[in-house]
């Protein structure tokens, strides 16, 4: 017989005295990680002040390049002029970068530089302008006095703390109300705000680029950090662009490991330090990952398929690829963590601030205060213009 009795339908689609079925969680599609941020870890210490400064130093260069457009005998010549005539001294040895000659220097004057050719019966080797010139070392004459005194003069640099800040305001009424997944109105909004501006901090850290008139800020002018992708001028590379071999063909080259090796080499050439991560986007993380894709085997008995890159060894550094959604897809950072800090102002890491409010309501702000110290730029190095797949 038909069923007559009461049931969840009857009077339309829902009865009023059945209780709401709402789950108690509430789902964020939204993306927020920080992954750069968490490899970075917490800074040991604080900025001090909105322009925040740091010191650099390097050894006395021990090479240089010839700048003589008027050498007549490569082979032969004893005198040519070099870029910088006071990286050398008397007594130093010297030979062209990728050559086998030997000379020796007898005489420094000003930029010019007097030598023995062929010595210690060295080939000889063509003397051409802009060739690189490697000062191997320096041979004292036993009882002669001591050399002129040298030394390398420390660069003072710096970057400007970003205010990062985001206003909360809650009614009276809305945190009365039982809410459904939330206990605490107030405190959801600073975790959602907070999560928002860790966000952009990490951004900023990649991407972010400071004013060019007054970047230490004014009344109308906002200060800004410098980025990572700002702050790198000497090792910035692309395929099929001196010394990166190219990755594929084309203007626009895939990553290759050949590219990634030859960038790593030629950051390693300019430090004393090498290159442990590697922060890239979506795109040239499956590149990177496609560099095991020939060599992967598989038993029978397993069913599950790896193809993922997180550690990448090479002869230049053992690196963490981290992945970031906030990389350009088109380029790759090469970083030594050691000398990146991510600091707060001091007293100004991201906290809440109640402020005061004229009605009925509750109000605040999460603000903080960061900026990025990152030491020795030509000790990281970018890769730029490299190609997309699907």
């Amino acid at each position: 017989m038909t069923f007559t009795g009461k049931t969840t339908f009857a009077g339309g689609a829902s009865l009023p005295e059945i209780a709401e079925d709402v789950s108690d969680i509430i789902g964020i599609v939204s993306p927020f990680e920080t992954m750069l941020l968490d490899h970075l870890g917490n800074p040991l210490r604080a900025a001090t002040s909105t322009v925040h400064e740091w010191l650099e130093d390097s050894l006395l260069p021990n090479t240089d390049t010839i700048n003589d457009q008027s050498i007549s005998n490569p082979t032969t010549e004893t005198s040519f002029d070099v870029s910088n005539g006071d990286y050398f001294q008397v007594g130093d040895q010297i030979m062209l970068d990728n050559d086998v000659e030997v000379m020796l220097v007898t005489a420094v004057t000003d930029d010019t530089l007097s030598v023995v050719r062929q010595y210690g019966g060295t080939t000889a080797a063509s003397l051409v302008d802009s060739a690189v010139i490697n000062i191997i070392g320096n041979a004292a004459l036993e009882g002669s006095d001591a050399p002129e005194s040298r030394f390398t003069s420390r660069v003072r640099k710096q970057n400007y703390t970003q205010i990062f800040t985001a206003s909360i305001e809650v009614s009276g009424s809305q945190l009365a109300a039982q809410n459904i997944g939330v206990d605490d109105e107030m405190d959801y909004q600073k975790q959602e705000r907070i999560r928002e501006l860790l966000r952009d901090l990490e951004n900023c850290v990649i991407n972010g680029v400071a004013a060019t008139a007054n970047p230490q800020g004014t009344s109308s002018v906002r200060r800004t950090m410098r980025g990572v992708m700002g702050s790198i001028v000497t090792n910035i590379y692309e395929p099929g662009s001196d010394p990166i071999p190219d990755g594929g063909g084309g203007s626009s080259d895939l990553l290759t490991e050949e590219v990634l090796n030859s960038a790593l080499r030629a950051i390693w050439e300019q430090s004393s330090g090498s290159v442990d991560t590697i922060v890239c986007s979506g795109a040239q993380k499956r590149q990177i990952n496609n560099f095991i894709s020939s060599s992967q085997r598989f038993a029978d008995d397993n069913n599950r398929f790896g193809s993922l890159v997180d550690i990448y060894e090479s002869d230049f550094g053992v690196c963490r690829v981290v992945l970031s959604r906030w990389m350009p897809s088109e380029s790759l950072l090469l970083l030594d963590s050691s000398r990146i800090n991510v600091l707060p102002l001091a007293g100004r890491s991201f906290h809440f601030k109640p402020l005061a409010t004229s009605g009925d309501y509750e109000s605040g702000q999460v603000i903080g205060e960061y900026t990025l110290e990152m030491r020795n730029e030509n000790a990281h190095g970018v890769l730029t213009n490299l190609g997309l797949t699907g």
